[in-house]
Parts: C-alpha cells; structure tokens; sequence
C-alpha cells in the first residue's frame, strides 16, 4: 500500500541520510562497503582457488632467481661501470629511467618494488569466480598501496633526490620544505595552487573578443566577435562539459580552439555553465538540455537565421549533444549540419578506471553527501582522478617539489585545471546511474520529453576526437558510437590525454593524429583494426577538423551581427558564471 505524500518520515528515512552523509565526509566519498565486498569476493576465491596459489608462488620463486641472477651479474661485472650498466634488468619501468637507478643498492631496490608490483597484478587478476569490478578495485588498491612504498618517493632511497641534497647541502629539501608550507598554507585558505595568479579569467586567458547575448539560470551564450571579412554561413555552437570550465577551448591566444576557429572564418557560440551551489541542487539532466542547449541553439538560429548550425561538444557536454541529436532525429528537427564530439562517450560500457567508482554502494554514498551539501566539490573530482593517475598528479610532483625542491612552472592548462567547478545533486546523480551505470543511452531507454531515444536515428555527418592516454574518455570507449550510429563517421585519434590531447594547436612537432572516415551506412570497423588501418600524420588535428568543416559549409559571405532584438548582449566576454568560485 503506497505511503501518502503527507505521512510523517520514517526513522530510517530521518536518521539514514544524516548518518550516511556523516560517513561519506569521513572517508573522503569512497565506500567502505564496496571496497570490503571486493576485497572479500577476491580473498575468498583466491582462497579457494589452490592451483592458482601454487602458480602465485611458482611466479614469486622465479622472480627471486630473476633477481638473484641481476645481483650476481652486475657483481661479476666487477668495477667496470659500462660493464655493470650493459646488465639487462629484469624489468623497465620509467619511473626509474635515470643512470642513477644502475647503481648499487638502488638498482636492487626498484627492482624488486618493480617485481613485488608485477607479483600483485599477477595475483589480483585472473582469479576464479572474482567478479569483474571487485577484480579491477583490488588491483587498484593494490597499486595505490604500493605507491606509497616505493622507493623512488622516499629519501633515503632515491639515488637522485640524495645526490641533489649532497651537491646543494641540503638546500633542495629547504625549497621543498618552503613549497610544502606554501601549499599547506593555501589549502587551508581555499587559494588556489601558487602560479594561477599570472592567468586570470578575461585578462590572460579567455579573452577572444566576444559578446553575452543569452543568460539564464544553466547558462551564459558567448558570441564571438568576427575578425574576418566574410565568414561562412553555418554557425558553430559549442557545448564544453559543466565539469570543466569552458576556456580550455578558449585558454591563451596561441592555443586556443575558438580563436583559431573565428580567425578561419567561423562565427563562433560556446556556452559557459553555471557553477552551481545548493541552491542549485534540483538542477537535472533535462535543465542542462532544454535550458542549456536548446536555449542556446533557438538563440543561434535566431541571431543566425537560415543556415543549419554545426554542433561540437566536449566530454560531458559532447555526450548532451548526442543526446539532443538523436531526440531531434526522432522528432524531425533538422536544425543541425553536423555532429563534433571530442573526448565524449556515448557508450559507457567500458568507461576506463573510471569505472573503479561507479557502482551502487559508491553512487549512494555519493548521493547522501549530496543531499547534504546539494553539489559534489570540484576537489572531490579531482581527487578521484588524481587517484587513476597517482604517478603522474601526485607522487612525481611530490618528488619533484618537496624533495628535488623544483616548483613546476605553472601554464594556462595548469592554471584551468585548478580553476574547478561544483555539480549539482540531482544532475550528478542522474548523470552517474543513467549513463555510467545503467547505459540508458547506448541502449535506446534514455527519455527525453517522456520518450526514449536512439542513437541510431543520428544521421548527421559525424566528426569525432579520441586521445591515446585518455583516462576519462578511453578512446576505445568514444569510438563505440560507430557501432550505434549509422552516420558517415570520421574519427581522429590524436596523442596526449583528455585534456591535452584537445589543446592541440598546430606547430606541435610532439602531436601526431590518425584519421579515417566511414561513409553513411558502412561497415563496422572494430577498433583495433581502424588502428592499424589509419595512417598517421604528424602535427595538430585541429587543420583536419577545420577542413571536415568547411566541406559542409556553404560560401562566406558577410558576418551576421552580434546579437538580435530578442538577444541583445549583456556583457562581455568571457561573462560572469565563468569567474564564479
């Protein structure tokens, strides 16, 4: 019998959420009881699993003599140094790639943390009856515990860090003891890290002239100003992720996406998201969709009347836009040209160590802190991702800051990563079980206007940007829509990450892409064999997409004007919401 709507609550449904809250601050959001159950699923088949114990120990017993072997050549090598060094090491790694690890006892010591990691990948992998996500969070928890082990993070077995405290007397851990209060120092103030400073939001960086000419509660619309005679007709609107802020694609006048874009001829829209508070906490996916992206699309169409608008979203907001598309497909509107996603999956099947944190004992955790708060920080995000990649964003600059005393030089890239945005409850939350852990959307029950939709209704010509090392959009992951859509699709593959591999402007001799199109209604490709199939060009992607462009758009004519009477600009660029903290 249902609950009427004015019953009195519950014990459990006054108690639990303040109780369950309460345990999320306390252990940082990660759930105690998924890691347990994990931890559980994988000791007791282990447990069970004899011969796969004996091979457990067959592997630790040939590691030794590996290692015994090492010892033993490099001392039969005697004093002769290149002699010594010409011993293969059992194994590389780079994170010891300096001459210094060769020698004696530094060589012993990162080989055998590198053989103890390789004994723990072999014995959280491939156990019997483990369940596929406890097998991945086990072998997470098992890196991460080896991490804070290893001897290049300590001083007194990093060859490099003693041979700088020997050569500068100690000076070098002075600095780093002096980074280390100042770091501590602005944590404790909620500043940001030491270097933002120099870039500021509309003096350094987002600053390509532009105008506001839409604000409501989700969104501010930027138009670009024109810097070219003529333009051609078809506008772009840009959808960046609400994650992030949207000046990555408009960070310092050398790298940025939208500057290149209007100085090619392209008039420019890109949306700036709000940064919510609690007072935003009922903000849903709908609200992102109707007053995010549908607002700013009847605003282009109508500053730009005529012309079909080409489409480009960014991680999140790519995945809005496919979204939008395929609603649009099924209700027969065809105000679009064409489809660009960078970084953005629609499939999330595979979602990479993302995956890590995304079940249900983690998403209620989640939403209980939520309900509190009515957002998720930005410094939970990063935190997260600070963990899929502890090496690179954390125990490196650990190293290279506190111990070698050498303060990173902060970029504009640097400077936007730190500058973090909130999620609100009700989104994140529809976010996380809709797409991460349902997969509504790849499996056509995503609802839009109470009616599911397909990806399989896109038609639209299709432009997509996968990067090598991506660790939030893995680019096996992005590519799957080829198998959902059955557009013309083009897909890139670029080196870099996420971010990186996104700012990308030409004249990078360290950028390579591969590219190869499928035409409408073509044969799937798997992705291994688009890998070997796309050839490589050294250089940025960003001339590939601009030329993908302006295929289909039409003749430049005149620049339309900035705004309309239903539009009118409210400000400058880059607006308001983006200078919010």
């Amino acid at each position: 019998m249902p609950t009427p709507a004015n019953a009195p609550l519950s014990m459990a449904e006054r108690l639990d959420p303040t109780v369950h809250a309460a345990l999320a601050r306390s252990v940082a959001s990660l759930s105690h009881a998924s890691a347990l159950m994990a931890a559980s699923d994988w000791a007791l088949h282990l447990a069970a699993s004899p011969g796969r114990c004996m091979d457990l120990a067959h592997l630790a017993l040939r590691q030794g003599q590996e290692m015994a072997a090492y010892a033993l050549a490099r001392m039969a090598a005697g004093p002769d140094k290149e002699a010594r060094h010409a011993v293969a090491t059992p194994t590389q790694d780079r994170r010891f790639a300096d001459p210094a690890w060769q020698q004696w006892p530094f060589n012993l010591m990162h080989q055998s943390f590198v053989l103890t990691e390789q004994w723990w990948a072999a014995a959280t992998h491939g156990v019997w009856g483990v369940d596929k996500h406890h097998e991945d969070m086990v072998a997470f928890a098992a890196r991460q515990f080896l991490d804070i082990f290893s001897p290049g993070n300590q001083v007194a077995t990093n060859p490099v860090v003693l041979s700088r405290t020997l050569t500068q007397g100690g000076a070098n851990l002075l600095r780093g003891s002096l980074h280390l209060l100042e770091d501590a120092r602005r944590n404790a103030a909620g500043a940001p890290p030491a270097g933002v400073e120099n870039f500021v939001v509309g003096r350094d960086v987002a600053i390509t002239p532009g105008k506001v000419v839409l604000k409501n509660r989700v969104m501010e619309l930027i138009q670009y100003t024109p810097t070219t005679t003529v333009v051609h007709p078809e506008p772009i609107l840009i959808v960046p992720a609400w994650i992030m802020k949207y000046y990555i694609l408009d960070l310092s006048p050398h790298n940025s996406l939208i500057k290149y874009l209007v100085d090619q001829g392209h008039t420019v829209f890109c949306i700036s998201w709000i940064n919510p508070d609690a007072d935003d906490r009922d903000l849903g996916m709908d609200d992102y969709l109707d007053q995010g992206f549908h607002a700013a699309l009847n605003a282009v169409n109508t500053i730009v009347p005529g012309p079909k608008v080409h489409a480009a979203g960014y991680c999140l907001g790519g995945t809005l836009l496919a979204i939008a598309a395929a609603a649009m497909a099924r209700d027969g509107d065809e105000r679009l040209a064409s489809m660009t996603l960078f970084a953005a999956q629609t499939d999330f099947t595979e979602p990479g160590e993302l995956a890590l944190f995304i079940d249900d004992s983690q998403i209620s955790l989640l939403e209980a802190q939520m309900a509190d708060t009515g957002y998720l920080t930005g410094a939970q995000m990063a935190g997260a991702f600070q963990m899929l990649r502890s090496y690179d964003l954390l125990w490196s600059r650990l190293v290279n800051e506190y111990l070698l005393g050498e303060r990173a030089t902060m970029n504009d890239l640097m400077a936007w990563n730190a500058d973090t945005t909130r999620m609100p409850a009700r989104m994140h939350s529809q976010y996380l079980r809709r797409l991460f852990l349902n997969d509504d959307l790849s499996e056509g029950r995503y609802p839009v206007g109470g009616k599911p939709v397909t990806l399989g209704d896109i038609t639209l010509p299709t432009f997509m940007v996968g990067t090598v090392t991506d660790h939030v959009a893995p680019w096996r992951s992005v590519f799957k829509l080829q198998q959902l859509s059955p557009a013309e699709n083009t897909f890139v593959l670029t080196s870099g990450g996420h971010n990186a591999g996104i700012v990308s402007p030409p004249g990078n001799p360290r950028r390579h892409f591969q590219m190869l199109t499928r035409p409408a209604g073509g044969n799937y490709m798997p992705p291994d064999a688009w890998l070997a199939a796309a050839s490589e060009t050294p250089d940025s992607w960003w001339p590939a997409w601009l030329a993908w462009l302006q295929a289909r758009s039409g003749t430049p004519a005149k620049p339309p004007r900035m705004g309309a009477a239903a539009y009118k600009p409210v400000g400058d660029a880059p607006g308001t919401y983006v200078l919010q903290k």
